[in-house]
């Protein structure tokens, strides 16, 4: 819901990539664009409904497998805190590259100071334990803004915030 959010009607009009979408790709079932792609490392290469999803690990790749400018939006939603963060910076970098010319990068994660409170619930059985045992980092927003700027976007085109009580962030870039 909260990526929909931030995105303009001006670049529905083309396609959106959600990486890290999972076996089920919850955010490409519920927003409208001409075609909706994934990648996730779990599954398979696939088509679900309108949804055409690709298999890739994330923390092994050297370029995501589409061309240049082929997106309007790349979403990582509740993803990069559950990469290697030496692979974060390439990542957004792929992510620009795909972009088209003013379209949008989307990223949410945990807030870093949510990681106790998150080990917590997953030992009481409140989120998932396995999920929460798969975070690699937890992120602030001067580290999600230093990714960015390492990957060539422009930092008066990124803008950051906190939703959920603080407990997530969410950051967008424009190329």
């Amino acid at each position: 819901h909260k990526a929909n959010q931030f995105i303009p009607g001006n670049l529905r009009n083309g396609k959106v990539l959600d990486i890290g979408c999972g076996t089920s790709p919850y955010f490409l079932a519920n927003t409208s664009f001409q075609e909706r792609f994934g990648i996730d490392r779990v599954g398979e290469t696939r088509t679900c409904g309108e949804v055409r999803l690709r298999h890739l690990d994330l923390n092994n790749f050297d370029t995501l497998p589409f061309p240049d400018e082929s997106f309007n939006v790349v979403t990582m939603l509740a993803v990069v805190e559950h990469l290697d963060p030496g692979r974060v910076a390439q990542l957004f970098r792929e992510s620009g590259r795909l972009l088209i010319p003013g379209g949008m990068v989307i990223v949410t994660t945990p807030a870093s100071w949510t990681d106790g409170l998150l080990h917590f619930l997953g030992r009481c059985q409140l989120v998932s334990q396995e999920e929460v045992a798969e975070h690699q980092y937890a992120y602030s927003l001067p580290v999600l803004g230093w990714y960015f700027g390492q990957a060539g976007f422009e930092m008066n085109k990124i803008r950051f915030g906190y939703f959920e009580a603080y407990m997530n962030m969410w950051a967008t870039a424009v190329k």
